[in-house]
């Protein structure tokens, strides 16, 4: 059953941050409208419970897609740096939020949710990548080729270097075909539904 939960994580993981990037390349231009509108509006009418519960509902949901995404890195087969990894994650996100308060003379805030959506495109692939091989070795699914070639010799994804780039882009060197075929599809659909998608803007309040 163990062997199940964690082959099923990593593929929830991937569900959830497509979602959550598909979502935010629609939504994300006019959020912080939309929710200064909402609780003004809240404040007004005195509607406290409701602002709490707003706060409580976005905090725990950002909280458990947080959780479900760790937790499906730390299925992977190189854990070993996880913590580390996550405390330098901490210390660039703070680096950057101080670049982009400063304004856009460092950096400019359509650029970096560009590069954090791809970001989080390329880690969603290789959480997909990692369940997908998890099913095949409990043969629940077809391999479909294993493997589909060899590029140990040029890039190993045993070695250090090599485990870094599999942990973040789903590169193997010694592939199955139902993962990469999985893998494709993946991108495919983040260039259909995600990346070649405008922003929506939502009007602003009369």
């Amino acid at each position: 059953m163990l062997d199940w939960f964690q082959a099923g994580m990593p593929l929830v993981a991937a569900g959830l941050i497509f979602q959550m990037v598909w979502w935010m390349r629609r939504h994300g231009a006019g959020l912080k409208r939309e929710l200064e509108s909402g609780l003004k509006t809240a404040a007004s009418q005195a509607h406290w419970l409701g602002m709490a519960t707003l706060a409580a509902v976005a905090v725990g949901r950002e909280g458990a897609e947080s959780v479900v995404f760790m937790y499906g890195i730390a299925t992977g087969e190189r854990t070993s740096s996880l913590l580390i990894g996550s405390a330098l994650g901490l210390v660039l996100a703070f680096v950057c939020y101080g670049l982009l308060v400063r304004g856009s003379k460092w950096i400019s805030w359509r650029l970096f949710f560009r590069v954090t959506e791809i970001l989080l495109l390329l880690l969603g692939g290789a959480l997909l990548v990692d369940g997908l091989d998890k099913l095949v070795g409990l043969e629940a699914l077809p391999a479909l080729g294993d493997p589909l070639w060899d590029a140990g010799a040029i890039l190993d994804d045993g070695s250090r270097g090599g485990g870094l780039i599999a942990a973040f882009t789903g590169w193997r060197a010694r592939p199955i075909g139902v993962s990469y075929l999985a893998l494709a599809a993946w991108w495919l659909m983040s260039w259909r539904f995600v990346l070649s998608v405008k922003p929506r803007i939502a009007a602003r309040p009369a």
